[in-house]
């Protein structure tokens, strides 16, 4: 959420980034309504301090024995008091109100954030490996993940509906392996695991900005009203929400696996195929909170830690910037890691390594305190990234390590949690 003084303060500036973002949040609204608010509380003050003139001069009159007086000045308090309740409640709406609109508005580019319209502005960072060149008719993993007998597509749709998938034999173990295998990277490089609920609340799902505005995207229970989580990044960023950290003990690194659900599974028409877009998958993600003055190197250490997956894994990737028109709503700057994909002849994100800046950690309220630099409590700043999407991997390893008689070699990496060196049929 953004800093309602910052935007009446700053209206050009975020007027600006809102174009630059394609956004059509309504500017004029919130500053028409932010007016309205600072006229009722002057309106309120101004009541107040005529009430309590009122009050204290009542007394004297009495004293005085000016009976017709003071009950004049009672009469003009209880009118006072009326108008002040009625602008008490006029002023509790227009604060919901804004607050209501603010939580509609997506996050502020980073001023390193390329200006531009949508993907095709983009810009790439570096890349690494060199993708296979195959000496013969390379397959793509929706059709040599069935013919191995490890993906079948078409029971994944039996047993749910369309982008579901079911994995067996060493299907089910290449993804437990790819599992483990990154969750043991990241713990073994100073990242915290937790195991969180798969279920959340509407305050968690608001905090991380997934509510409202993404409502449609989500799945819900019916009973209890809990949303299943699209990602981890939200059950682990409010793991201190309402909280005040140490500045002594960020910056904190989270990693965590969990299934992630999202009934909105990509644009219509798009990758429709295979496990490239689909309502379940498998991802492990990234958490950090840091302090402003460290969060965007925590950025660059975040893709350095996403990226370092593949390349133990030997699947080269590419890196790019995320331009203002191409960025997620509570990004305020974002790298994504595509990964070398055969059956696209090209590259596709497996990873969005985001800083948020404050703005989840004001909607969350979540603050850190350092008494040596100044008083009180400052918000944090919170990063978010997929280190990796699993079942994207999957992929990209059936892919990129198949061989012409239709098996699939195990990256050396994986092997230990395999068992195997090689998956063939049967």
């Amino acid at each position: 959420m953004l800093d309602a003084r910052f935007v009446r303060e700053n209206a050009d500036t975020v007027r600006r980034a809102m174009g630059e973002r394609g956004s059509s949040w309504d500017l004029d609204a919130f500053l028409a309504l932010d007016e309205e608010r600072r006229r009722l509380i002057g309106r309120t003050e101004a009541l107040q301090g005529r009430r309590n003139e009122l009050s204290k001069a009542i007394g004297e009159l009495m004293k005085a024995g000016k009976a017709d007086e003071a009950a004049a000045s009672k009469d003009e308090v209880r009118a006072i008091n009326e108008e002040l309740a009625e602008d008490a409640g006029l002023l509790e709406k227009v604060e919901a109100d804004t607050r209501d609109l603010l939580m509609t508005a997506p996050n502020l580019p980073h001023p390193s954030v390329p200006v531009g319209v949508d993907e095709t502005d983009n810009v790439e960072v570096r890349r690494w490996g060199t993708p296979r060149t195959f000496d013969f008719e390379a397959q793509a993993h929706w059709d040599l993940g069935p013919a191995l007998g490890i993906i079948d597509f078409e029971r994944g749709v039996k047993l749910a509906k369309s982008r579901f998938v079911l994995m067996g034999g060493l299907g089910a173990r290449l993804e437990r392996a790819v599992i483990n295998f990154f969750l043991d990277t990241h713990t073994s490089r100073g990242y915290k695991e937790w195991w969180p609920p798969l279920l959340a609340n509407t305050e968690s799902l608001t905090g991380t900005g997934q509510l409202p505005k993404f409502e449609d995207d989500l799945f819900k229970t019916v009973t209890e009203g809990l949303y299943l989580i699209p990602t981890a990044e939200v059950v682990l960023t409010n793991i201190h929400r309402d909280e005040v950290l140490e500045a002594d003990d960020l910056p904190l690194h989270y990693t965590a696996f969990t299934p992630c659900f999202r009934e909105e599974a990509g644009s219509a028409g798009r990758d429709t195929r295979g496990m490239i877009r689909v309502h379940q998958f498998d991802k492990v993600e990234l958490v950090k909170f840091a302090t402003p003055e460290t969060s965007m190197d925590e950025l660059e250490s975040m893709v350095v830690e996403a990226s370092l997956m593949l390349e133990l894994l030997g699947l080269p990737y590419r890196i790019i910037t995320l331009c203002t028109g191409d960025i997620g709503f509570s990004a305020a700057k974002t790298y994504d890691i595509e990964v070398w994909m055969p059956s696209y002849n090209g590259y596709k994100e497996i990873s969005s390594c985001s800083n948020c800046w404050d703005f989840q950690a004001r909607r969350a309220s979540i603050k850190y305190r350092d008494p040596a630099s100044f008083k009180g409590s400052r918000f944090a700043h919170t990063l978010n990234g997929s280190g990796l999407a699993v079942g994207r991997t999957v992929a990209a390893i059936i892919e990129n390590y198949q061989n012409a008689d239709g098996s699939v070699t195990v990256p050396e990496a994986l092997r230990p949690y395999m068992g195997t060196d090689v998956i063939t049929a049967g």
